[in-house]
């Protein structure tokens, strides 16, 4: 009976659904064309809709011409190419990996490109545009094959998000790195990796008009095996489709046109991720486009209206003169942030926590052992961080300089550099009591303050004050850093408390906030003037420098605090990390406990951003070494992640300072550098 009752059901609908269809497009076409013609009439010339109107039919004059033709056309002609090359390239990725979130942000494209570019600017050789792309292309394809090949296709959100977060985290860092080491070379390339559509001529965007067309007709071609793979690799097979070459195929065509979008405009954030999204109801809606070939065509056409509109949103609501130096990405990635924070709302946990093991226990012989061996090297580190530098010390003059009888050099020396390690040592363990707190709270192992957010909140109200008021002191930048940090942690712990600290859901939303802050650092540094922005740059980049004793005293205090009440309500810890009955059935007040936890997780991440600056990894790495060193008891794991947590800080800080001096590179950048293998590791052990 349902074989014959199917088609008096299929007909009817099936005119409809193309009718349905063909009105939504046409409907999306004429808001492009809107937002097109609004967009060319924006900029800083007085230059208005008449004089567009003269200009594109040859009787404007020479002035507003060369206005029209030579900037805004090209402008909006880049905006369309690139938000419909994004968007085809955000619905390819997500079929083909059978993931929401699949785009060429969460697959770290956007970064591995801006790195290429990076690394090529810093040889000095002068790239035509279309090698210009093949560097690009080349960087993006390897890092979207990194994070696919961690994650797993199909294999869920959050292993997703968290390979390429973590990938891109740490391709950033050396990106980062070389804006800070080749000033020259890299000049201007800060604010094109913010992403921008504004051109100077219709040159870049012609050449880079046959790669949206390959990579348009190549994906075309193979909608229909992407249709077969959404039906299960199984049914696919069984249809005589290649799986791996189609998968190959898809990622290497949606490489090719990020690294097209991201040549000709810089990374513009979030466009594949949001314009698939918006297409998605419509698919349920209307047949017509559930399939590739229509699918992705409608979410280019989405993804050039979600370019277009933030060009012309951004530049109705800023002033046309300050409009001209934020860049594009910035606001759309403040969508995609508020998009994936929306999203994470409705998101249903998969896997539970992953956290809630049996507390293992080790012998107190193994505690008090690593312990020692900690300690000896933490000082062994302290000692070369003090003794080594621009300018090599000995023993002798550190102990003159505790006496008073150090010579005028070392006492310079030993006053510059003695603060930094401090800072470092502290901002160290800060950070990996931090972690503890947030992964024994939350019973999430993958939990850590810069990837949930916290750090970037921190980093966020510390900026705002570095950039706006020039004589900020310690303990103002240290309150600015405390209030983006709980206003960071009140959205991410808030909407992810529903459900008992959901590990889907706590990771989307501290990615979406951790984003929103960084394009909201993005843009105070480029509105601000150049001595801000480089005095801002060095501070995000995790460096000590320029510290002194003041800096350290708000960070050595709440770190005290933090070590005196994790010790002394270890118990509570341990039984919070367990589950969520064991604590309530033994008397425990589990929202205060935890509340409590995680107000001291903010304040210990607020004062070491202040401090050090925003230094990733940390609270991750250090936790998952001290319990892997000597068990799950927070009395034990507490002591053993702070002592690594100030040990790997103060090593970086070290390396950063003496392995290319006299340059030097902040500690975050080195902990991301070395934090980014431990952490895929990480994912690939937990995946086995």
């Amino acid at each position: 009976m349902a074989v014959t009752a199917s088609p008096p059901a299929t007909r009817p609908s099936a005119a409809p659904s193309r009718t349905g269809a063909a009105a939504v497009t046409a409907a999306l076409l004429l808001l492009l064309a809107a937002l097109a013609v609004v967009d060319i009439t924006q900029g800083t010339a007085a230059v208005g809709g008449p004089e567009v109107w003269k200009a594109l039919t040859g009787r404007a004059e020479p002035d507003d011409a060369s206005v029209v033709i030579a900037s805004r056309l090209p402008r909006t002609t880049a905006g369309l190419l690139v938000g419909a090359v994004l968007g085809m390239a955000g619905a390819a990725l997500q079929a083909v990996s059978r993931n929401v979130l699949a785009s060429p942000d969460t697959l770290a494209v956007n970064a591995g490109s801006s790195l290429a570019l990076g690394l090529a600017a810093v040889t000095g050789v002068s790239l035509p545009l279309l090698a210009s792309s093949g560097v690009a292309f080349a960087g993006g394809l390897a890092a979207a094959a990194v994070v696919l090949g961690l994650s797993g296709l199909g294999s869920g959100t959050v292993r997703l998000v968290l390979a390429g977060s973590a990938l891109a985290l740490g391709l950033t860092a050396v990106t980062e790195a070389l804006l800070l080491l080749f000033p020259r070379q890299t000049e201007g390339l800060y604010r094109w990796n913010q992403g921008s559509i504004s051109q100077n001529g219709f040159d870049g965007v012609l050449q880079m008009v046959p790669l949206g067309v390959i990579g348009l007709v190549g994906l075309l071609l193979v909608a229909r095996r992407l249709d077969a793979l959404a039906l299960g690799e199984d049914a696919a097979r069984g249809l005589g489709v290649p799986v791996r070459a189609t998968r190959l195929t898809v990622v290497v065509l949606a490489a090719l046109l990020s690294a097209a979008a991201v040549t000709l405009a810089g990374p513009i954030g979030f466009v594949g991720l949001c314009a698939p999204a918006l297409v998605r109801p419509l698919a349920r809606r209307f047949r017509a486009y559930s399939r590739a070939r229509t699918g992705m065509p409608l979410a280019g056409l989405a993804g050039a209206v979600l370019v277009l509109g933030s060009d012309v949103l951004l530049r109705a609501v800023v002033p046309a003169d300050v409009a001209v130096a934020v860049p594009t990405g910035v606001a759309t990635s403040l969508v995609g942030a508020l998009f994936l924070i929306a999203m994470a709302a409705r998101v249903r946990d998969g896997a539970g926590a992953a956290a809630a093991d049996r507390l293992r226990i080790r012998s107190r012989t193994v505690f008090l052992s690593t312990t020692a061996v900690l300690v000896v090297v933490l000082v062994g580190v302290t000692i070369a961080a003090v003794l080594l530098g621009d300018s090599k010390l000995l023993l002798g003059d550190v102990l003159n300089w505790t006496q008073g009888r150090a010579g005028r050099t070392v006492r310079f020396v030993l006053d510059t550099r003695v603060p930094r390690v401090l800072a470092a040592l502290c901002a160290g363990a800060a950070l990996a009591l931090a972690g503890t707190l947030v992964q024994g709270v939350t019973r999430n192992p993958l939990a850590e303050p810069a990837i949930l957010g916290v750090s970037g909140g921190a980093a966020l109200g510390a900026v705002l004050l570095v950039t706006t008021v020039a004589s900020a002191g310690s303990w103002s930048v240290a309150g600015a850093a405390f209030a983006g940090a709980a206003a960071s942690s009140a959205v991410v712990f808030g909407l992810a408390a529903r459900g008992g600290f959901q590990q889907n859901r706590l990771v989307l939303v501290g990615f979406g906030v951790a984003t929103g802050s960084a394009a909201l650092i993005s843009l105070l540094i480029v509105l601000t003037d150049p001595f801000n922005a480089t005095k801002a740059l060095t501070w995000l980049s995790g460096s000590t420098y320029g510290r002194n004793l003041v800096d350290v005293v708000p960070l050595a205090a709440v770190l005290a605090v933090g070590v005196v009440v994790a010790v002394t309500r270890r118990t509570e810890l341990d039984l919070v990390s367990l589950d969520e009955d064991t604590p309530r059935l033994l008397g425990l007040d589990l929202a205060r406990g935890r509340l409590g936890f995680l107000v001291l997780c903010v304040l210990l991440t607020a004062t070491a951003v202040s401090a050090a600056g925003t230094i990733g990894f940390v609270g991750l790495v250090a936790p998952h070494a001290a319990r892997a060193l000597v068990g799950r008891q927070h009395v034990r794991v507490v002591p053993v992640a702070v002592l690594l947590g100030a040990t790997l800080v103060c090593a970086a800080d070290l390396l950063g300072r003496t392995v290319i001096a006299p340059a030097q590179l902040g500690a975050g950048l080195m902990t991301a550098v070395i934090g980014t293998p431990y952490f895929l590791q990480l994912l690939v052990r937990t995946r086995r």
